[in-house]
């Protein structure tokens, strides 16, 4: 009996390590992205085009660098050790924001800590699916709870990072995100367990979904998935850039609204994360993929042809649903088509999102200076449409 209370115990500190740790560690990218335009405006003295070259030189060098670990992670790689250094990295990168506002050691040495440390977060959530693996854990619901910790974490990190930035200087903000990263090292080093690979199971290998041998690009699940996910991001990140600029320009409402349609939006999507890894048992990820896109097709309809505050509140539902069952289940998608390669396959996800970024703010820039606000959510509708195509195609593991 006692024996038994002791795991169960142990079992609850690991549990609450990995949420804090991903809590924590959201809270520190959330801190420095918001504001990285007017640090770069104010501080470094830079005209918006290299801001521009900045944000796409460090979406690039993130790609690359996480990828690089996620590969070294699945080979040998210990992944606890992994974020610890991604922790480093992060310490690293915001001591280079505080020290120095030469714009070409920010893009060079920032930008290089940037890479390695946006590896924590794929690392944490592939040590999850690992753990939950080991342990009997429900894998969905336990990657939900956590994902929703990092949500949490950029539900609040945002408004914190301005209020620090205006009130107390940058420099301030960056070490406080310093603060954040020493917690998450204390938090990983004594909590976060070490978890054995497992091997591949032979029902995985009679599926042919998979070959440890075979290249990413010849496994045509994946790259639809990676694409689908790549063009559903995309049209959301047009839609976060682009929404504060259509409700007061073009709609003429309150500049305030659309800090409350994002807010709102948040708030749903943390109980439907939750809510999702409990119905995966019973309608599978697939089907919940394609639910997902749906939502997210109607929102940009009733975008397109709802212009009154009140439809405006009452469309975040379906945003809601859609970035909160997409957020959660397209990690899990990930890792089900890839099982002997969690880190490859989290990071594939995260990529697609980083994809989207660059995509996003380049499309939305040139298509409403040419074309006007309006045509964003068309081409946002597009996107989506094409996701749902592309994810129908996908087949799924169970």
């Amino acid at each position: 009996m006692s024996s038994k209370f002791i795991f169960n115990r142990n079992s609850s500190i690991i549990f609450a390590a990995f949420l804090i740790s991903a809590f924590i560690i959201g809270i520190a990218g959330a801190l420095q992205s918001p504001t990285l335009s007017r640090f770069l405006t104010d501080e470094v003295k830079v005209n918006p085009i290299l801001v521009g070259i900045f944000y796409s030189v460090n979406a690039f060098a993130s790609i690359i660098g996480s990828f690089l670990l996620a590969s070294y992670s699945d080979k040998k790689g210990e992944r606890r050790y992994i974020v610890l250094f991604c922790c480093l990295m992060g310490i690293g990168n915001n001591l280079v924001f505080a020290l120095t506002r030469n714009y070409l050691i920010l893009i060079s040495l920032g930008v290089f800590f940037a890479a390695l440390a946006s590896a924590a977060m794929p690392q944490i959530f592939a040590l999850a699916r690992e753990y939950a693996e080991k342990t009997g854990r429900n894998v969905v619901v336990f990657n939900s709870l956590i994902r929703a910790q990092l949500s949490l974490a950029w539900v609040i990190g945002p408004p914190l990072s301005f209020a620090l930035a205006i009130n107390y200087g940058f420099n301030t903000l960056y070490f406080s995100a310093i603060g954040m990263y020493f917690i998450a090292i204390f938090v990983v080093a004594l909590f976060l367990p070490s978890v054995a690979r497992n091997p591949v199971t032979s029902q995985v290998i009679e599926s042919k979904l998979i070959n440890q041998n075979d290249s990413i690009l010849k496994n045509k699940n994946i790259i639809f998935l990676f694409l689908a996910t790549v063009f559903m991001w995309t049209a959301n990140i047009m839609y976060l850039i682009d929404m504060p600029l259509y409700v007061d320009e073009v709609l003429h409402l309150s500049k305030n609204l659309p800090g409350k349609l994002m807010g709102l939006a948040a708030g749903i999507e943390i109980p439907i994360m939750l809510i999702a890894g409990y119905l995966v048992p019973k309608f599978g990820k697939h089907r919940l993929m394609i639910f997902a896109i749906l939502c997210g097709v109607f929102f940009y309809i009733g975008i397109i042809f709802c212009q009154s505050q009140l439809a405006l509140f009452g469309l975040q539902i379906l945003n809601g649903l859609f970035i909160g069952i997409v957020a959660n289940i397209g990690i899990i998608y990930f890792q089900d088509l890839l099982p002997t390669r969690m880190g490859v396959a989290t990071t594939l996800f995260n990529n697609g999102v980083t994809c989207s970024v660059i995509l996003g703010g380049m499309i939305q820039g040139f298509a409403s200076d040419l074309y006007g606000h309006e045509i964003i959510y068309y081409i946002a509708l597009a996107m989506l449409l094409i996701s749902l195509l592309l994810c129908i195609q996908v087949r799924t593991v169970r």
